[in-house]
């Protein structure tokens, strides 16, 4: 869920172009109970986020019954979230194997790959699961993807708000104004940006928006650079109009959580930069100096979490987006602000959307959010009484939300995420 602002036909075809490319958008209706892990099984524990215990549950699962193509395929996700490949892909293959043509496993053994830079292999996975846009995409790109060239660069924010914008050169042109979002995957330009690069398609898929026909171009972009990194061979995205015109004009282009997940992202807030590290040991190192780490988890490609509190709930799975735009610190279900007695103003709906889709929102007031020692009380978040708790694949994580932390919240610090070793680095004030 992310408010921004009054909705109306520009705004619906904007939030469009955001989410489309993604192998699969959340909808809103519908609603789930909070599962209870006291019971020890296998879903019961993964839908609590209870990911180390769920994983054992279904390897015992699977000493059992060894063709449970469901163990298998949940057990493959567990090290998935994790970034622990070779856990994945042993799971994911053996879901494979079990059901060649089921289209979850081969959904998240793609992502797999993809998370690897093994475009090839990803391919027929995609294509598998339905998604032969990705399966021709990701079967087109030759050569090594995500070169880095540079060690570092510090990238200063031109903007805070309403959204994060940064400057960043297409190709060898001149500097182009783009924000960034870890709730999109890909890099993605304008169109028109698209067009002065020189750049064509290997494929393209046309989508109906509320009567408005929006084309989604997929290819590969030579030359990305940001400060002194530069990354060539990088697939990208651009949508446009069914004349050809760009979808949206706000800036240039969006910065998705693939590009992110391929360096040392520091995101600080607090010294209004971007600092792009390669990602080695001694980079790391610093990278967690004298701050505790919290874990972190990838869902569906793009979606970054980890461990938070929202109005005393307790350790649990949260979202952590960065970037977009917005005024709130947190978004939550309904369903899980009225269980945990968050303040609510029910006398002030907002009009906006959430994953494309209308929606009203509500302003709530959480006496206390917490991600590791980093806390605010009272402040505004907005709940969403239409946003289910769970809702599993095809077009969720599968996993009960409480909430996820927004924009706003992240202002007094700087956070580095390290998917490497899926840790996620919060400390006040300015990166060093």
């Amino acid at each position: 869920m992310a408010h921004i602002g009054g909705w109306d036909r520009r705004t619906l075809l904007r939030g469009a172009a955001v989410v489309a490319g993604a192998a699969a958008t959340a909808p809103l209706l519908g609603s789930a109970a909070t599962a209870s892990a006291d019971s020890g099984d296998a879903d019961a524990l993964f839908k609590a986020g209870k990911f180390e215990r769920a994983g054992r549950a279904y390897e015992e699962i699977l000493k059992r019954d060894p063709k449970s193509l469901h163990a298998a395929r949940q057990r493959g996700l567990v090290g998935l979230l994790a970034n622990r490949f070779p856990d994945a892909e042993k799971y994911l293959k053996m879901a494979v194997h079990l059901a060649p043509d089921d289209k979850e496993a081969n959904e998240h053994l793609g992502d797999c790959y993809i998370r690897q830079d093994k475009f090839a292999l990803s391919a027929p996975h995609w294509r598998a699961a339905g998604v032969d846009s990705y399966a021709t995409w990701f079967a087109a790109v030759r050569g090594e993807p995500y070169q880095v060239h540079g060690d570092v660069a510090r990238v200063p924010w031109k903007q805070m708000d309403p959204k994060p914008l940064v400057e960043a050169s297409v190709n060898g042109g001149p500097p182009k104004r783009f924000t960034f979002y870890t709730g999109a995957s890909n890099l993605s330009l304008r169109a028109s940006v698209a067009k002065e690069a020189g750049l064509s398609p290997v494929v393209s898929e046309k989508s109906e928006f509320e009567g408005t026909s929006i084309w989604v171009h997929y290819g590969m972009l030579d030359s990305f650079k940001l400060g002194g990194l530069e990354l060539r061979n990088v697939p990208v995205g651009w949508s446009s109009t069914e004349s050809g015109a760009d979808v949206d004009t706000d800036s240039d282009g969006l910065i998705g959580t693939w590009v992110f997940y391929h360096l040392l992202t520091t995101f600080d807030y607090a010294g209004r930069s971007l600092v792009l590290r390669r990602r080695t040991p001694e980079t790391a190192r610093k990278a967690r100096a004298g701050v505790k780490p919290l874990p972190l988890w990838l869902a569906r490609d793009h979606n970054v979490h980890s461990l938070g509190s929202i109005a005393g709930s307790g350790p649990r799975v949260v979202g952590v987006n960065f970037g977009g735009f917005g005024e709130i610190a947190v978004g939550m279900p309904g369903a899980s602000a009225k269980r945990l007695g968050v303040r609510i103003d029910d006398d002030r709906p907002i009009e906006t959307f959430a994953h494309s889709h209308p929606t009203t929102t509500y302003p709530c007031y959480p006496k206390e959010i917490r991600l590791g020692d980093a806390v605010a009380r009272d402040v505004y978040c907005e709940m969403d009484p239409t946003m289910p708790v769970n809702v599993p694949w095809p077009f969720g994580t599968g996993f009960d939300g409480v909430g996820h932390f927004a924009h706003s919240f992240f202002k007094p610090f700087n956070v580095t995420l390290d998917f490497t070793d899926m840790n996620l680095y919060l400390a006040r004030g300015p990166a060093a």
